[in-house]
């Protein structure tokens, strides 16, 4: 018995190790590309976003893989995790002029404002299931997106002024400064993001969500996944653990609010950035590499992000064969068909092959 814990731990530190190295392996191989000047500048602009995704697809994949949970809401907590950020830049870019530990600090208070954002709304939100839960995180992200472009806020040396009318409204001095436009959101946010700082990034929400599913508050999250009755009569708190894997996931999409934010010039919560759109997307990423596949979701951010661009000289066909590569790939990974295909030609399989060859001869 003790042996076959020893090799499934063994099993399970390789795989993590894999995926830690993929991850650090692409950024060495982009880094040589860029440093020999093969990578387009198209490509290059998108290096920031594309960790950005991933690091919604990840932390998206515990809400929904791990704890079996349907949210449409994870765009919301960006949302949240990327204007408190940007407002806190914004306010302390003269008062602390290193940027380093400045990001720091706002990588901090994103997390920290989403994920009180994520305790808030998963207290009532989370005694729902199924369709109902989808359609209150959904309404949650709408409702954030939407108070966002209303908010006017501003600053002089009487302190901060906020309005929900108009930057008129707040009566600010003549040197006074409006930090959060409505509409027009936070312009001239710090550029601190790069893609080092993204692949950091990413490095750390994978430690945080690797190790919370190995972990006995991860089996039991499963658990209830798996069979709820079953798990709170064994003495599971059923609230409790869903309430934390709902907030840890909020919290690093807020990091990755952060991260999005301070690679923009002027921040604004718009449909395609926070909105309904955003949220399918990152769903059909998680869907896509894997429900429960933490590897799979890193794979399916990327390819999906990179494929409209790869596609962009075929302008008029381009979103047509997006399409069809999405409908492919779900064909292949989840019909029993495409089951049994995988299973017969894997990898693992043809080597278990040849060396029973080998040892028959």
């Amino acid at each position: 018995m003790r042996q076959m814990n020893i090799k499934a731990l063994n099993k399970t530190t390789k795989s993590n190790i894999v995926t830690y190295g993929i991850v650090i392996l692409a950024y060495l191989i982009m880094e040589i590309l860029m440093r020999a000047g093969v990578v387009s500048s198209l490509l290059q602009g998108l290096l920031v976003p594309l960790c950005t995704y991933v690091i919604l697809a990840v932390s998206l994949n515990l809400t929904v893989g791990i704890s079996g949970e349907l949210s449409l809401g994870h765009a919301g907590f960006m949302c949240v995790g990327a204007f408190s950020s940007a407002f806190f830049s914004k306010c302390m870019q003269e008062v602390i002029p290193v940027s380093g530990i400045r990001f720091f600090l706002a990588i901090l208070i994103g997390a920290a404002f989403a994920a009180l954002f994520g305790v808030v709304v998963g207290i009532p939100v989370l005694r729902l299931r199924g369709d109902y839960l989808a359609i209150v995180t959904l309404a949650f992200g709408e409702i954030i997106k939407n108070v966002v472009n209303v908010i006017f806020l501003g600053k002089d040396s009487r302190g901060f002024h906020i309005s929900m009318k108009d930057a008129f409204s707040m009566g600010l001095e003549p040197e006074g400064e409006v930090i959060i436009n409505g509409p027009q959101g936070i312009t001239g946010t710090p550029n601190d993001s790069n893609f080092l700082v993204g692949i950091i990034l990413i490095l750390i929400t994978l430690f945080i969500v690797i190790n919370l599913v190995n972990s006995r508050t991860g089996r039991a999250i499963m658990a209830i996944r798996d069979n709820r009755i079953a798990a709170e009569s064994v003495g599971i708190h059923i609230t409790k653990y869903k309430l934390l894997a709902f907030t840890i996931s909020a919290s690093l999409a807020g990091v990755a609010g952060v991260l999005y934010a301070h690679n923009l010039s002027t921040l604004a919560a718009q449909s395609k950035n926070f909105g309904y759109n955003m949220s399918i997307m990152i769903l059909v990423f998680v869907v896509l590499g894997g429900i429960g596949n933490i590897r799979g979701s890193i794979i399916a951010a990327v390819v999906l992000t990179l494929l409209p661009e790869l596609l962009r000289s075929l302008n008029d066909y381009r979103m047509l064969m997006y399409a069809i590569v999405l409908i492919a790939t779900m064909i292949f990974t989840s019909s029993p068909g495409g089951q049994a295909f995988r299973e017969r030609y894997s990898l693992k399989r043809l080597i278990g092959q040849r060396k029973e060859t080998k040892e028959a001869e």
